[in-house]
């Protein structure tokens, strides 16, 4: 039976590390090419199957990866051109494992070399006189920088109506929101500005979302979302990571989480983590920016919107479970209602609603 076929993804200081688990000892075959826009692609040939998936990748290095039958395929990111591939035995408790470290792409050369003559000695470099001491540097201000991710995307299409389709108006809230930060000197990050998603496994896909949160300087990240229920049912709801206090939104939780087994689980997951940081002062002290963030947004919400106000909450998102980055999860209403279902439908409305997410960020922020 073929492998589950995600790969585990590892940072490190010089390379990023991908590991496939394999269903049994195996030999690894190795070629490189050239694949569209000039990236290096490299192509692996094992003696074993895997399941077919494909992923697109945010790790430096490496931009996409696929896998068929016996055959595991690579796009290195731009600048990147080598790769090393070993197979690991079963030891340990481990299965047999397929790694594959891609090293970050060099760093271009900024020095410029001394002169030659024609018969090839170069020409001594006459010493510039000595010159005033420069006047002082104005120190700039940091960038903020803030992670935006839309909800869903690609095969994975959360939650339908007859009015709209969670992944396409998550995508389109969020790149008005980026529009708006970046007019205020806020530096964005999007998780996806294109109907994709990370990957295939829903496991692998919220891990790779989550991970954002770590890249470098993040000041807060925003997780957009469009809420489904019975037709009764409307309004915004904002969260941030912890123990629930609502049993009744646990599935709410398990849905955005992957639904069916996979978001059971990875809800587990993650309210074990949560009862975890009870005690951990330092862990609440930094969750306590996050229901600071999410009362900012929730508040300019509801105030530019008029819709009902279902408050801040506490829950076990998968996707904003790293304590370390102030983390919200906005539902910015009801695809299933009547009266939101059609306004979300709306680009006015979605405008506004964009509008109020990132006037609620740059409050927080405390940017004027």
């Amino acid at each position: 039976m073929p492998a589950f076929a995600a790969p585990r993804l590892g940072g490190h200081d010089t390379y990023t590390r991908l590991v496939f688990d394999l269903p049994a000892a195996s030999t690894a075959r190795t070629a490189f090419s050239s694949g569209s826009g000039g990236n290096t692609v490299l192509t692996i040939t094992l003696q074993v199957p895997l399941k077919t998936e494909r992923g697109n990748l945010l790790e430096p290095g490496v931009a996409s990866y696929a896998t068929a039958g016996k055959t595991v395929t690579l796009q290195l990111a731009s600048g990147s051109k080598t790769a090393s591939v070993t197979v690991l035995p079963a030891s340990g408790g481990q299965p047999n494992r397929l790694v594959i470290d891609v090293p970050f792409a060099p760093a271009k050369a900024g020095s410029t070399p001394a002169a030659t003559t024609p018969g090839g000695t170069a020409t001594p470099r006459v010493p510039a006189p000595p010159r005033q001491p420069p006047a002082p540097v104005k120190v700039a201000a940091p960038v903020l920088t803030v992670v935006l991710d839309a909800g869903h995307g690609g095969v994975d299409s959360g939650m339908v109506s007859r009015w709209v389709t969670e992944k396409d108006v998550t995508l389109d809230v969020a790149m008005r929101v980026r529009g708006y930060l970046t007019q205020r000197g806020v530096k964005v990050i999007m998780v996806r500005s294109r109907d994709t998603q990370l990957s295939t496994d829903k496991r692998t896909d919220l891990e790779a979302r989550s991970r954002l949160a770590r890249a470098g300087t993040v000041n807060a990240y925003i997780s957009i979302h469009v809420n489904s229920g019975d037709s009764s049912a409307d309004g915004i709801e904002t969260y941030y990571f912890g123990s629930t206090l609502n049993t009744s939104n646990r599935s709410l939780a398990v849905q955005e989480n992957g639904g069916g087994s996979i978001g059971q689980q990875l809800t587990r997951q993650a309210s074990g983590t949560a009862q975890s940081l009870v005690g951990d002062l330092l862990a609440q002290a930094k969750l306590s920016f996050s229901a600071q963030l999410a009362k900012s947004v929730q508040s300019q919400l509801i105030g530019m919107t008029g819709a009902t106000n279902r408050g801040v909450q506490s829950d076990a998102f998968y996707v904003i479970r790293n304590p370390t980055v102030p983390a919200i999860l906005t539902e910015i209403g009801f695809g299933s209602s009547p009266d939101e279902g059609p306004k979300l439908a709306q680009a006015g409305y979605r405008d506004r609603v964009a509008g109020a997410i990132a006037t609620g960020i740059l409050k927080f922020l405390k940017v004027n």
